[in-house]
């Protein structure tokens, strides 16, 4: 294991071995002796989960978490268009935000924030998350990320001061726009008098920049005066100086420092031309000097605004990490339980493959450095549900091949080889979904979409190679021998297409309620991630704060917006108190509720801070509008994505079918959360795409068997289709009660913040399960009859059965 963690420090070791695996991989799938193939696929198995263990040693170092769990800040910040010399703003470039994060970067890790996260978002947005770091400390933070540092030299007008008719100087009236001078701009100077009284006014300085901060060298304080730092030029600089002052004439001409827009002085010459080096003064405030210097070496090409900020304290992480563990454990136990009781002997293997999933999940996880998010809990959680569903399929084609006489091992090979593409096309648009998270996600829902992605990778490894090795060992050393099930689902022969019309009217009306819903409710049914505001909580633990007491407190503030407290109860940490309000009014209510409510008043004896810390989530309003653009977009490209897959993988009808599903899941989904009260905030929309992907994974189960019975069987469509669901029955009753299972116990113990999350997906669901029989595949008969199309020549003529994806062996 030592080995195999000193792997990680040579990056050539590191790359060979994973070329290796690789290798290994593909060899396993191409060689067609069983031999052969049972021991490539132990070397892989063994040599994976060494890598991956050997990835997350130690943890504590090697799993890193996010702000939800770790507490710390985070700044959502927007780049600001920058100002071209005729006075126009330049659209921000791929190139400036690039340049800005990479700012960012090197001005954290002079703090001694190395940790930090930063993610791009969208075309101008840079996220910036900081694990560890205390809400006191942020304001410095923040300081230093608006810092633009943007330095400017620039020819001032030899008339600025010369004073007109009128009394005014000439900057003064072009400041007012009573004269224009074409080729300068009226900039705001206050200099300081000798007494050290500042003279507000105006100075006319030449559009056109002399020189910028991309032409320093070397900026420190000055060892001579504490208000000035001293400026080394680099070459280019050096030679623009100089061909900048060489026109000048020395005790006439002036050169104005800009500094962000702000004149800082405006020397005079006493010689020209200058040279490499020159001064910069009037640095009057303490430490001035030297954050300005620190600046100059990373200066920013944009302005930078904060759109949004959040603290989340420590004590606030501890109790989300302890409720996702209550979350996992009781959600992960249900499941194991589950599936060995139920397939037994075959239950120990998947049981097998799921722990090797797990181990594949961490490592990559920690070999990659990706952070777990409070939404990334979610992700496993719900991967581990998908996971099942892989070893379902393949079980219960198992039982099928079993039941039809054939021997153990023959059923082995049959079932693998008829669950494979059912299990391929079901991952694969799962993962359309995660792609389109990883592309549009914020950076907590990108977290769910890092851990969904990676698990879903995982899953099929595990199910289809690792536990397919295990069978061959098994099968060649005569241990195993025969193999039963637990069969509480029988065959059926429901007429499930007969009930088509009453589904659909079933649909219509609860699709009609859940839009009607989202009209009545208006800007009520949006949080503060799209309409802008301010969310503070405590967390009270086994201690309650009647809200009729914080209603009467809000009741005595002359508020901007009306304030919406919440509680939230929670069996592992107790309860949560938050209260919705807009930005302007977040410091009188803290301070309001903390001088009228004495739980919350209460001072620590030792270190004076308040023994319930209160976390707050800032937003604007235009951040908040930039995420509903994007959760629209997000929709959009998934289903457009999925719609061409399974277009080409099955026909048409099928993603008519599956696209009226989808949309049915979501929509009623959405509205149910908003008739029971609910706000959709950021952290939806993550849900809702992971409705969608779930609700196609179970769509295309159906879908697979339909299209296997279509191309197998020859009669009435319809039968056909009903003897297709018939088939997959008890795969979906399983997989749904043992996921549906998994996420309400995210939803009951998951607390305040993974419950909105995990209710949405749990709504989904139910919804997706029976959207898959009730709704995706009555609209693929309809369809197809509409068009007048023959469905099962059209499955015959694509035959992607035996033409695109090859048989699993």
């Amino acid at each position: 294991m030592l080995a195999a963690t000193a792997v990680f420090e040579d990056p050539l070791a590191l790359f060979l071995l994973g070329l290796g695996l690789l290798i290994l991989f593909f060899w396993y799938f191409a060689t067609e002796i069983e031999r052969r193939k049972r021991n490539i696929g132990s070397v892989l198995l063994v040599g994976i989960c060494i890598l991956c263990i050997a990835a997350v040693i130690p943890p504590k170092e090697r799993l890193k978490g996010g702000i939800d769990i770790l507490g710390g800040s985070e700044f959502t910040l927007r780049v600001q268009p920058r100002e071209a010399e005729d006075g126009t703003f330049e659209p921000v470039t791929h190139a400036q935000v690039a340049q800005a994060i990479e700012v960012i970067e090197k001005r954290l890790n002079r703090m001694g924030t190395a940790d930090a996260l930063i993610i791009r978002q969208g075309d101008d947005g840079i996220l910036v998350q900081m694990p560890g770091v205390a809400p006191g400390d942020a304001a410095a933070i923040r300081t230093t990320l608006e810092t633009v540092a943007k330095l400017e030299l620039r020819e001032v007008n030899r008339r600025s001061d010369e004073l007109g008719p009128d009394g005014r100087t000439l900057a003064e009236r072009v400041a007012t726009r009573d004269e224009i001078v074409p080729g300068y701009r009226a900039y705001t100077y206050a200099p300081r008098t000798e007494e050290g009284v500042e003279r507000p006014g105006h100075i006319l300085l030449n559009r056109r920049i002399a020189l910028g901060g991309g032409d320093i060298s070397v900026a420190r304080p000055s060892q001579q005066r504490a208000d000035a730092v001293d400026i080394t030029l680099n070459s280019p600089g050096t030679d623009k100086m100089i061909a900048f002052t060489s026109n000048l004439t020395a005790g006439v001409d002036r050169m104005a420092i800009v500094l962000d827009g702000e004149v800082l002085s405006a020397p005079g010459f006493v010689t020209v031309p200058l040279g490499r080096n020159f001064q910069i003064t009037g640095l009057n405030d303490p430490g001035e000097a030297a954050e300005l210097a620190s600046a100059l070496m990373n200066p920013l090409e944009n302005p930078l605004v904060v759109e949004a900020f959040q603290t989340v304290s420590p004590t606030l992480g501890a109790a989300i990490v302890e409720q996702g563990i209550w979350a996992a454990g009781v959600g992960l136990a249900l499941t194991f339980a589950f599936v060995l009781v139920y397939y037994r002997t075959a239950g120990l293997i998947a049981l097998f493959g799921l722990l090797v999933n797990g181990i594949i999940l961490f490592g990559v996880m920690a070999m990659f450095e990706f952070t777990f998010t409070l939404p990334g809990i979610a992700g496993i959680i719900l991967t581990i549900g998908m996971a099942v569903d892989a070893n379902v399929l393949i079980y219960e084609r198992l039982r099928e091949e079993l039941a039809n006489g054939k021997s153990l091992k023959n059923a082995i090979t049959a079932a693998y080889d008829k669950a494979f593409s059912a299990i391929f096309d079901a991952n694969v648009t799962s993962l359309i979904t995660a792609v389109i998270l990883l592309w549009m996600a914020s950076g907590n829902i990108k977290g769910f979409a890092v851990t969904l992605t990676v698990g879903l990778l995982a899953s099929m490894f595990s199910a289809i190679l690792v536990t397919r090795v295990l069978y061959r060992w098994g099968l060649d050393t005569s241990l195993l021998r025969k193999l039963s099930f637990l069969n509480l689902i029988r065959s059926a022969n429901f007429d499930f297409l007969g009930k088509r019309r009453t589904c659909f009217a079933i649909s219509a009306v609860l699709a009609a309620a859940a839009l009607g819903g989202f009209i009545y409710r208006g800007e009520d049914a949006l949080g503060i991630d799209f309409t802008g505001g301010t969310r503070i909580q405590f967390q009270l633990g086994e201690q309650q704060i009647p809200l009729a007491d914080v209603r009467s407190a809000l009741a005595e503030l002359d508020l901007t917006r009306a304030a919406y407290p919440q509680e939230a109860s929670n069996p592992a940490t107790g309860t949560t108190l938050s209260i919705r309000a807009d930005t302007e009014d977040a410091d009188a209510i803290e301070a309001k509720l903390r001088e009228t409510i004495p739980l919350l008043a209460e001072m620590h004896p030792t270190s004076g801070s308040y023994l319930i810390d209160a976390s707050r989530l800032e937003i604007s309003s235009a951040i908040g509008m930039t995420f509903l653009r994007e959760s629209v977009i997000a929709l959009i490209a998934g289903m457009i994505g999925i719609m061409i897959y399974i277009t080409l993988r099955f026909e048409l009808s099928f993603a008519i079918g599956a696209i009226v599903a989808l949309l049915h899941d979501v929509v009623i989904a959405v509205g149910i959360i908003v008739l029971l009260g609910g706000e959709l905030s950021l952290i939806h929309v993550g849900a809702i795409l992971a409705i969608a992907g779930y609700s196609i994974n179970d769509t295309i189960v159906v879908f697979d068997r339909i299209r296997e019975t279509l191309m197998m069987r020859a009669g009435s469509i319809k039968d056909i289709m009903n003897s297709a669901i018939n088939a997959t029955l008890s795969r979906t009753v399983l997989t749904s009660s043992t996921t549906i299972t998994t996420v309400a116990i995210l939803a009951i113990f998951g607390g305040d913040a993974l419950r909105d999350f995990s209710v949405m997906i749990l709504v989904g669901l139910v919804i997706g399960t029976y959207s898959s029989i009730f709704v995706a595949a009555p609209v693929v008969l309809w369809w197809s009859r509409r068009k007048g199309r023959n469905l099962r020549r059209d499955v015959l003529d694509a035959n992607f059965q035996a033409e695109v994806v090859p048989a699993a062996k």
